[in-house]
């Protein structure tokens, strides 16, 4: 059971044959996606390959020409990100959005903002209220960063903003989180660091999505595999079926045959 009385490898969000063309190019082609609580699934493909519009679906940022997307049982429209990050559906890009003149706490709640009233009348940040519950939230996730008050994210190392802007979508995701290239630009140990926060997001009975190049990272952290080609899915596997040469034959060929 996940903390939300959810059951893990429940499915969260579902893609049911959406598509998605700019005139004449096809970027997405009746693409079927399922994903699950307390699993990590990675989309992988070449530069081209539908990834970028397939997530912008997912996450709000564009509209499927055709078919349907289902949240926990029922039929979803997003209109924008924001509906789909108040639905519980959140998403890190590679450049992050954080504000680097501002330290982990003001990243965190960032345009949702706690308030109370001072007086009973003038309005005002919760500065304390909010600190705590960033601290708690980077203390459970065991990330390490030098504090989460007083410090800018400016002033950390690319791995610890990473993390930041991780934690920030972790603490109001509830169900679903996307990670666009999480480890892209980082060092061996700082991706280890980030790697590491993945699985335990994933132990949380998150449904975690991750878009990444490094095949070592897909075979390590992945229990599902979704590759695309050209528009369309031409694999959708347990990842322990497949060698990182048959995930790479996959991207390549659009299939596992003569693989090693």
């Amino acid at each position: 059971m996940t903390a939300n009385g959810y059951r893990e490898g429940d499915v969260v969000y579902e893609a049911r044959a959406i598509s998605k063309r700019f005139g004449p190019i096809e970027a997405c082609v009746d693409i079927d996606l399922r994903l699950r609580r307390g699993e990590i699934t990675a989309i992988i493909g070449d530069n081209g390959a539908g990834k970028s519009t397939l997530i912008k679906m997912l996450t709000g940022a564009m509209h499927p020409d055709e078919g349907d997307l289902v949240l926990r049982g029922e039929p979803v429209r997003f209109h924008s990100p924001l509906e789909a990050r108040l639905k519980g559906v959140e998403v890190v890009y590679q450049e992050l959005g954080l504000a680097p003149n501002l330290d982990v706490t003001a990243n965190i709640f960032l345009g949702r903002e706690i308030k109370r009233r001072i007086g009973g009348f003038l309005p005002a940040l919760d500065v304390k209220q909010m600190t705590e519950l960033a601290r708690k939230e980077v203390a459970g996730l065991d990330i390490n960063i030098p504090a989460v008050s007083g410090v800018t994210v400016g002033r950390m190392s690319g791995g610890q903003r990473q993390c930041v802007a991780i934690a920030r979508a972790v603490y109001w995701s509830s169900d679903v989180l996307f990670l666009d290239e999480p480890t892209a630009a980082l060092g061996v140990r700082e991706s280890e660091a980030v790697l590491r926060l993945v699985r335990h997001i994933r132990e949380r009975g998150v449904a975690v999505v991750m878009i990444s190049h490094a095949m070592p990272h897909v075979k390590d952290l992945a229990d599902h595999v979704v590759v695309l080609k050209h528009g369309r899915k031409v694999a959708d596997l347990r990842h322990e079926e497949l060698s990182i040469s048959q995930l790479v034959h996959l991207i390549v060929e659009g299939s596992a045959a003569q693989a090693a």
